[in-house]
């Protein structure tokens, strides 16, 4: 089973010979060791992504590389949940969040970039998927992501937020990984109790670092106030 261990501010989810599929930097499909999490400090404005993860890999004594995401979230408040050969580890901060209102007004959104809060979330499964069901259960693990934070936060994310799956290609197979197939339940559970889990040990009687009510309660975020033309592709 997927195997975590924390130096210096770095997670490592461990399994060898495992098949990954991230939306973070450098993301997509690889076959690596591991998937890494890496806590950022305050005021981080490096650019090259990869001297730095590696830099912090070596700093935390782990070997090779693997996807890796980047968080403004210290990992004191990693938390993690496991069901049914499904496990699912988060870092959840919210002080740049996304605000997706469905009757916008306002001006046009800002598309600046604002420092990492970020949820962060790395799901993993002792199943083998094929390339197709990775792509199904990261979809699950986002909606399970959005649906937890709109209903703890009232956000559907941050602007940073990224996600990574990984199976073991040794594992019994699965077909298919939906929200209604026994990966896609156990993930949608975990990504919930984590994601869950992380906030509230962020944020639960902590003054110094109170949760925003709102974008303009927090230090960073957007609003999505644009208003896209609709048109019908049959006509």
């Amino acid at each position: 089973m997927f195997e975590p261990t924390v130096r210096q501010d770095v997670l490592r989810v461990s399994q060898p010979g495992s098949r990954w599929l991230s939306t973070g930097w450098n993301g997509g499909f690889a076959d690596a060791d591991a998937a890494f999490n890496v806590s950022v400090p305050e005021g981080w404005a490096r650019t090259d992504l990869g001297e730095y993860a590696r830099e912090r890999r070596a700093q935390a004594g782990f070997d090779g590389a693997g996807p890796t995401l980047f968080t403004g979230v210290d990992m004191e408040h990693l938390r993690g949940a496991k069901l049914n050969g499904v496990v699912a580890f988060a870092t959840a901060g919210v002080s740049n969040p996304a605000v997706l209102p469905m009757e916008p007004s306002g001006d046009p959104s800002s598309v600046e970039q604002p420092d990492a809060g970020t949820v962060n979330v790395i799901l993993c499964t002792d199943r083998a998927l094929a390339d197709d069901a990775m792509a199904t259960l990261l979809g699950v693990a986002v909606e399970a992501k959005t649906a937890t934070l709109l209903a703890k936060t009232g956000f559907t994310g941050t602007t940073t937020d990224a996600v990574i799956v990984g199976c073991d290609p040794t594992g019994e197979d699965a077909t298919f990984t939906g929200s209604a197939t026994r990966v896609g339940t156990a993930a949608r559970a975990c990504v919930r109790e984590a994601v869950s889990a992380s906030l509230a040990a962020r944020y639960a009687g902590n003054p110094d670092k109170p949760m925003p009510e709102s974008v303009a309660d927090a230090k960073y975020g957007v609003t999505t106030s644009d208003r896209a033309t609709i048109f019908d592709p049959l006509q």
